[in-house]
C-alpha cells in the first residue's frame, strides 16, 4: 500500500479509515458483502405455500439505514427487499438487461473508439494452466487443521477469530476475465438468468484468509502457459450454482417490500454502526475484535462450561441424512441501575429458524406475566412493608427437557474433533422454538413440588400459602421475585431452588427488567425509576443536550397521516431518521413506569407506516418532555392505607382525524401510585361523546375484575363495590340504566356487560368533575397545569 502511494514508513501510521481514528478501533466488516452479488434470500413460512421454495433468487444492493440486514432486489416482482437471512454467491454477477448505457459497455466505448473499427483478427496471451504447480504446493499447507482434540476446553482462537470448523476450502487460480472466453461457451442473455432452471443454490461463503505466501511457496519462474486463442468480446457467461445437501437458512427475518417506489435510492450503515447504537457486540468475531475481548472471552469460557456441567449436549458424529441446526452467540453487557457495569455475559443460542414443525418442535407458548402485575407485587410489599429478594436463574432455558432429536453445529470458537462431529441437544437451548416453554414446564415442576400453586388470573405468578405465611413469586423467565413478611421462609426458598437450579441470589430487589426499585420501609413506600433508561435513551437519539419542556405534546397538538413526506427532500430526510426505533424506547418506558407518556406514544406510534417532518418534531418534543422530567418516580406509599384500588376512565370523542374513532383511556392507582393503565383508540367510530365514555368504561370495568382477582389470590380480598370515576354523567346513568336506548341500541352486546356487574355491586360509577379527572392525560394533550395534576394523582413525584 506505501508502495502503491509512493510514501515513506513513516506515513504508515496515518493511514486510518475515518471509522478507526474516531473510535480508536478499526471497523468490523463481517457483513460487509460485494455489491450486485447474487443472493438466495429467505421467504418466511406465511409468505408461501407448503411447497414453494423456502428461498428467492435475488441481487445484493445494499444496506437499509434502519435495521441490521441487507436490501435486495428481486428482478421477478420488481420489488426490494430488507432481510437479514439470506445466503450469497459473490462469484455471479446476474445484473438487468436495460436500454441504457451500462458501465461496462461506456467502458468497452472508450477502449474501442467508433471511429477506429474493431479488429477483425483474434489475439493470443498467455495463461497458466488450472494445474499449476504453484497452486499444487499450497493445497497441503490451506488442509492442515490445528487439533484441538485434547487437553481441557479452551477457545481455539487464530489471530483473536475462531478456526473455522470445517477445513479451508483449497485456493484455486481465478477465472479468467470475462473477454478470455471459449466460443463454444452457452451465453445466457443479460437480464434473463431468473428464468433458467437449474438445481438447488450452494450458499458460498468467504474463505478465511489464506496464510501469506512466502518465497518457497512462489515458483521462481511461472510455468509455461499455453496460449489461448479469443474471439470477438462478448457478454459474460451466467453461472449457476451448483446444488448442495443439508442446507438450512440462517435467521429469517421478515422481509421487507418497497411496492409503492420500487426505484428508491436504497443505501445503509455497515452492520459496525448498528453494534455501536446497540452497545454491544453482535457477533462473536465483533465481540474478540472489541477491546472487551478479554473479558468476552472469560464469558464465552464461563458460558461453554456451563453447557457442559449441566449435559446441555453430547458431540455426535451427525447421521446420514439429518440436518444440524446453526449455532451462534449473543453478547450482553449487564449494568446496575445507575449505568454501571455489573458484568459481561455470553450465551450460545440455537438458531432456531432453521427448525421443522411438527419435527423439530410442537407447542412454543410460554407465559410471561403483566407489566401491570409486577407493579401489583410490589405496590402490595410497599403497602404490607413485605421483604422483596431477587433471584436469577442461570442459564434457565438449558434446564428443559427436549423431547425431540436436534443437532445443533458446534458453537464458534470452541470446536472439537473433525467437520462432521455435532452437537446433540439433550437440554433445551436458547433460540429453539420449545426453549422457553421447555423451561417454563421444568421451573412450574419443582414449584410445585416445594409446596406452590400457580394463579389463575395470571400464569407466571405462583403463591406459597400456609396459614398467615405466604410467598408472592412473580416469573419473568429466568428472573424471580419472591415477595413476603418472612425472612426465613425466604431463605429456605431460595435455598430449594437452588438444589435445582444454579442461580445467583441477588439478595433485597433493587433492580428489575430494567427498572430501578427504590424503597423507604419507615414510610412504607416504594419508588420505581427508568432515570438511567431515559439518559441512555436520549444519548442514543442524540437529544441528551436538547431544551426541556413541561408537556409531553404540545397543548391541542394535532397530527394525522396526511402529514406524510410529501416533497422529494422530505422523504429523503425522513429516511434518515430513527422513527421507528424511537416510538419502539419511548413505548417501553410508557408501559412500565410512566403513565405520563402514554397517550403520546400511542399517538404517534399510529403514524408508523409513513412518518413525516411533523411527526418526527412530535417525537422531539416528547424527549424534550423526559429531558426535563427524568428524575420524576413512579411511587406507592402504604402509610395508613390499605390494599385497595382506585379506577379512572375518560374518552376523547372522534379526536381521529384520519378515521373519526375516538381515544379511550383508564388508569388504575393503588397505595397512590399507577398500578394499571391504558391509552388506544376505540375499535368502532362512536357516535356520541356518551357511547365513547361507556365503551371505555366497559374496558376499565374488565380491568377492575382482574384487579379484584389478582388482589384475592393474594390474600387481598375486596369487600363492597369498586369505584369507577367517570366525568360523563350520561354514561354513568347508561351503566346504571337502560337509559338512551334508542340511541344506544346499536351497540354490541358485549358494551352491555357493564350494567351486570354494576347491578351486581362488584363495580360502582362514581362521577368526578373533569378538571380533577387523571385519565385525561391518556387521551388528549393537555397544558402544563393539568399535566401536573395527572402527575400528582399518577403517583409520580419527585424526592
Amino acid at each position: 500500500m506505501l508502495a502503491q502511494a509512493n510514501l515513506p514508513v513513516r506515513f504508515w501510521g496515518r493511514y486510518k479509515t475515518p471509522f478507526e481514528a474516531w473510535f480508536g478501533r478499526k471497523p468490523d466488516l463481517s457483513r460487509f458483502r460485494v455489491f450486485g452479488c447474487t443472493a438466495y434470500v429467505f421467504v418466511q413460512r406465511d409468505k408461501r405455500k407448503k411447497l414453494e421454495s423456502h428461498m428467492q433468487k435475488c441481487i445484493f444492493v445494499g444496506y437499509p439505514p434502519d435495521y441490521s440486514a441487507w436490501t435486495f432486489y428481486n428482478p421477478v416482482t420488481q420489488q426490494f427487499i430488507i432481510s437479514e437471512c439470506a445466503e450469497f454467491d459473490e462469484r455471479v454477477f446476474p445484473g438487468l438487461s436495460t436500454k441504457e448505457t451500462t458501465p461496462s459497455a461506456q467502458l468497452q466505448l472508450l477502449e474501442t473508439p467508433a471511429s477506429q473499427p474493431a479488429p477483425s483478427n483474434s489475439i493470443s496471451l498467455p495463461i497458466a494452466p488450472e494445474d499449476s504447480d504453484t497452486f499444487q504446493t499450497l493445497l497441503p499447507r490451506l488442509n492442515t487443521l490445528p487439533n484441538t482434540s485434547s487437553g481441557e476446553l479452551k477457545p481455539s482462537f487464530s489471530g483473536r477469530f475462531a478456526s473455522s470448523s470445517s477445513p479451508p476450502a483449497p485456493l484455486v487460480p481465478p477465472a479468467p476475465p470475462a473477454i478470455l472466453r471459449r466460443s463454444q461457451r452457452e451465453v445466457k442473455k443479460p437480464g434473463e438468468w431468473w428464468k433458467v432452471p437449474g438445481p438447488a443454490p450452494r450458499p458460498y461463503e468467504r474463505p478465511q484468509r489464506a496464510p501469506s505466501l512466502t518465497p518457497d511457496l512462489i515458483p521462481a519462474s511461472p510455468p509455461p502457459a499455453a496460449p489461448v486463442v479469443l474471439p470477438e468480446p462478448a457478454p459474460a457467461p451466467q453461472l449457476v450454482p451448483p446444488p448442495v445437501d443439508n442446507w438450512e437458512p440462517r435467521d429469517p427475518s421478515p422481509a421487507i417490500a418497497d411496492s409503492d417506489d420500487s426505484d428508491n435510492d436504497l443505501g445503509g450503515y455497515a452492520e459496525v454502526h448498528a453494534a455501536q447504537v446497540g452497545g454491544d457486540p453482535r457477533t462473536f468475531k465483533q465481540a474478540m475484535a472489541s477491546p472487551q475481548a478479554q473479558h468476552w472471552e472469560a464469558a464465552a469460557a464461563d458460558e461453554i462450561l456451563t453447557l457442559i456441567a449441566n449435559g446441555t449436549w453430547e458431540l455426535v458424529e451427525l447421521p446420514p441424512g439429518e440436518k444440524a441446526i446453526p449455532s451462534g452467540w449473543v453478547s450482553k453487557t449487564k449494568r446496575t441501575s445507575t449505568g454501571d457495569v455489573e458484568r459481561y455475559k455470553g450465551r450460545v443460542v440455537a438458531k432456531g429458524c432453521s427448525q421443522r414443525p411438527g419435527i423439530d418442535y410442537d407447542d412454543t407458548y410460554s407465559p410471561t406475566f403483566r407489566a401491570a402485575t409486577l407493579r401489583t407485587t410490589l405496590a402490595a410489599a410497599g403497602i404490607e412493608d413485605m421483604e422483596l429478594r431477587s433471584v436469577d436463574i442461570s442459564a434457565a432455558f438449558t434446564n428443559g427437557d427436549l423431547e425431540e432429536v436436534i443437532y445443533m453445529r458446534q458453537p464458534e470458537g470452541f470446536h472439537e474433533g473433525g467437520p462432521n462431529i455435532v452437537c446433540r441437544l439433550k437440554k433445551s437451548l436458547y433460540g429453539l422454538k420449545q426453549a422457553a416453554r421447555q423451561w417454563n414446564k421444568k421451573l412450574h415442576s419443582v414449584l410445585l413440588e416445594l409446596g406452590f400453586t400457580r394463579l389463575q388470573s395470571d400464569r407466571s405468578v405462583y403463591i406459597y400459602a400456609k396459614g398467615e405465611v405466604r410467598i408472592i413469586m412473580p416469573v419473568y423467565i429466568d428472573d424471580i421475585t419472591l415477595a413476603s413478611k418472612n425472612t426465613a421462609l425466604l431463605d429456605q426458598t431460595v435455598l430449594d431452588l437452588s438444589k435445582h437450579f444454579k442461580l445467583r441470589d441477588l439478595g433485597e430487589t433493587k433492580f428489575l427488567l430494567g427498572v430501578e426499585v427504590v424503597r423507604d420501609r419507615a414510610n412504607r413506600s416504594i419508588s420505581l425509576s427508568q432515570r438511567q433508561y431515559i439518559i441512555d435513551m436520549l444519548e442514543r437519539y442524540s437529544m441528551a443536550e436538547c431544551n426541556p419542556v413541561g408537556t409531553p405534546l404540545a397543548p391541542g397538538t394535532k397530527l394525522s397521516k396526511t402529514m406524510h413526506p410529501q416533497t422529494q427532500e422530505e422523504i429523503d430526510y425522513m429516511r434518515t431518521v430513527p422513527y421507528l426505533s424511537a416510538v419502539g424506547s419511548l413505548n417501553y418506558l410508557s408501559t412500565m413506569t410512566r403513565p405520563d407518556i402514554s397517550y403520546a406514544v400511542g399517538y404517534l406510534g399510529r403514524f408508523s407506516s409513513n412518518p413525516g417532518p411533523r411527526h418526527w418534531a412530535a417525537v422531539k418534543h416528547l424527549f424534550r418532555y423526559l429531558k426535563g422530567s427524568m428524575d420524576y418516580k413512579l411511587t406507592y406509599s402504604g402509610k395508613d392505607t390499605s390494599v385497595v384500588f382506585d379506577t379512572y376512565c375518560d374518552a376523547s370523542h372522534g379526536d381521529c382525524l384520519d378515521s373519526g374513532r375516538s381515544t379511550g383511556g383508564y388508569l388504575t392507582v393503588m397505595g397512590g401510585g399507577a398500578i394499571g393503565w391504558s391509552s388506544k383508540l376505540q375499535p368502532i367510530v362512536a357516535l356520541s361523546s356518551t357511547e365513547a365514555e361507556y365503551m371505555v368504561a366497559t374496558e376499565a370495568a374488565k380491568e377492575i375484575l382482574w384487579m379484584r382477582n389478582i388482589l384475592h389470590e393474594f390474600g387481598f380480598p375486596q369487600h363492597g363495590a369498586s369505584p369507577l370515576h367517570i366525568d360523563n354523567q350520561s354514561a354513568i346513568s347508561v351503566s346504571k340504566n337502560p337509559e338512551h336506548f334508542g340511541r344506544m341500541k346499536h351497540l354490541d352486546l358485549r358494551f352491555f356487560w357493564l350494567r351486570d356487574v354494576v347491578e351486581e355491586g362488584t363495580i360502582a360509577p362514581l362521577h368526578i368533575p373533569g378538571t380533577e379527572q387523571p385519565a385525561d392525560a391518556l387521551t388528549k394533550a393537555l397544558a402544563l397545569p393539568q399535566i401536573r395534576l395527572a402527575r400528582q394523582r399518577m403517583g409520580l413525584v419527585v424526592d
